[in-house]
C-alpha cells in the first residue's frame, strides 16, 4: 500500500499526493479504491493508528490527471482548507502538453462552461445560458517537441473540465483527451495535463505550503522535463 503513493508533504494537518492518472480521488461506480482510503491506509500503517483515520477530500483532479493533491488529517484543516479553496486564496498551476500551438504564446481564456451531467463533460456556452459559469484561466507556452506544445496553466476558476474544454476551445487539444477532440488515446488511458504546483497556507501554523509534483514516468513528460 505504501509503496503505491508518492507523498510530496506530510505533517500533522495535510498530506499531499502525487497523483497517478489511474488514481480516483473519491470513490465512484467503477467500485476501484479511491485515493482517500489509500490515504487512510497509508496514514494508519505509518503511525499505527487503531481505529478509523481521519482524511478529508479538499478538492479533486479529474481520473486521467496527474498531481499535486491534499488531502487533509484533521476536521478543522478539512473546514479552513476547504474555505481557502473556496475563496481562490490557493494556486494551482499545470502542465499541459497539447497538439497544436496557440495563436499567442500567452493568454488569458474567460469562457463560460455548462456541464452535460449525463456526458460528464463541459461545454462552452453563451453566458446567459441557465446554468452557465465563468471559466478564468492565463496560459504560456514553455516548451515544444516536433509534434506537441507545453503550456503551463494558471487557475482562476475551479470548473468541471476546466482546462481541458478551455485548451480543446481554442483548438489545444490535451494529448490523449479523447472526450475534448484528442486524435488518439494515450495507452494507459491517462491524458496530459499534470497538476504541478500546488500553494496553500497551512491551516493551523498559515506559513505558505508549496509543493511540485514531478511529473509521470513517460517519455514525453520527460522530454518536457529535460532542464
Amino acid at each position: 500500500m505504501k509503496r503505491n503513493l508518492e507523498i510530496l508533504h506530510l505533517d500533522n494537518h495535510t498530506i499531499v499526493i502525487n497523483k497517478k492518472s489511474s488514481d480516483i480521488v473519491q470513490g465512484d461506480k467503477t467500485g476501484d479504491e479511491p485515493l482517500s482510503e489509500k490515504v487512510k491506509s497509508y496514514l494508519k500503517i505509518k503511525f499505527n493508528k487503531p481505529g478509523n483515520v481521519f482524511c478529508g477530500v479538499v478538492h479533486r483532479l479529474d481520473r486521467p490527471t496527474s498531481g499535486a493533491l491534499v488531502f487533509a488529517r484533521t476536521s478543522k484543516a478539512l473546514s479552513r482548507l476547504n474555505l481557502q479553496f473556496r475563496e481562490k486564496e490557493t494556486q494551482k498551476i499545470y502542465w499541459a502538453v497539447v497538439e497544436k500551438k496557440p495563436k499567442e504564446v500567452q493568454g488569458k481564456l474567460i469562457h463560460y462552461l455548462k456541464k452535460n451531467e449525463k456526458q460528464n463533460k463541459s461545454y462552452v456556452v453563451d453566458m446567459e445560458s441557465e446554468g452557465a459559469k465563468k471559466a478564468v484561466l492565463n496560459y504560456k507556452l514553455i516548451g515544444s517537441s516536433d509534434k506537441y506544445f507545453l503550456l503551463e496553466v494558471e487557475l482562476e476558476t475551479g470548473r468541471h473540465h476546466q482546462i481541458r474544454c478551455q485548451l480543446g476551445t481554442i483548438g489545444c487539444i490535451i494529448k490523449g483527451d479523447l472526450k475534448y477532440g484528442a486524435k488518439r488515446s494515450n495507452k494507459d488511458a491517462s491524458i496530459h495535463l499534470h497538476a504541478r504546483k500546488l500553494t496553500f497556507h497551512h491551516p493551523t501554523t498559515h506559513e505558505e505550503v508549496s509543493v511540485t509534483a514531478p511529473v509521470p514516468n513517460d517519455p514525453l513528460w520527460q522530454f518536457f522535463d529535460k532542464d
